[in-house]
């Protein structure tokens, strides 16, 4: 990401991806992973799948052959800081910064720092101001 970029461009880009859902056992299918352990590249769009493609999970613990049909689109509520850990959750925001309940993470504001990482001076100094481009969706 160039400078000029503002901070959150990357976390629109993700928030444009459509992720899926098993119904069953909660398992997320997400283009940009992909699964390549079963030969689909990272990419792969949902709908892209082939018709024999069977949720990894369910087919490894013998739940059955859960195909396309057994997931739902599933949107990210929660974003973890890959320096430090710390979860951002949008049902929770954060009201003693300003950011009310409900606020989506593509909504933060651009010059967003992580709350944890902002306050110790170690890591601002290994890695400059941690801002939404250094979380990732939080799958679970």
């Amino acid at each position: 990401m160039s400078k000029k970029e503002p901070a959150n461009v990357g976390v629109a880009i993700m928030a444009e991806i459509n992720r899926y859902k098993c119904k069953l056992c909660g398992y997320i299918y997400s283009p940009l992973r992909g699964e390549p352990h079963n030969g689909i590249p990272a990419g792969t769009p949902f709908e892209d799948l082939p018709e024999t493609y069977v949720c990894p999970i369910c087919g490894m613990e013998g739940k059955g052959k859960i195909g396309k049909w057994g997931f739902d689109e599933w949107v990210p509520t929660k974003f973890v800081c890959s320096v430090c850990g710390y979860v951002y959750d949008q049902n929770r925001g954060e009201p003693h910064r300003g950011i009310k309940a409900g606020t989506p993470f593509s909504k933060l504001p651009d010059d967003y720092r992580c709350p944890v990482c902002n306050l110790d001076p170690k890591i601002k100094k290994e890695f400059g101001p941690v801002g939404t481009n250094g979380f990732e969706p939080l799958y679970v």
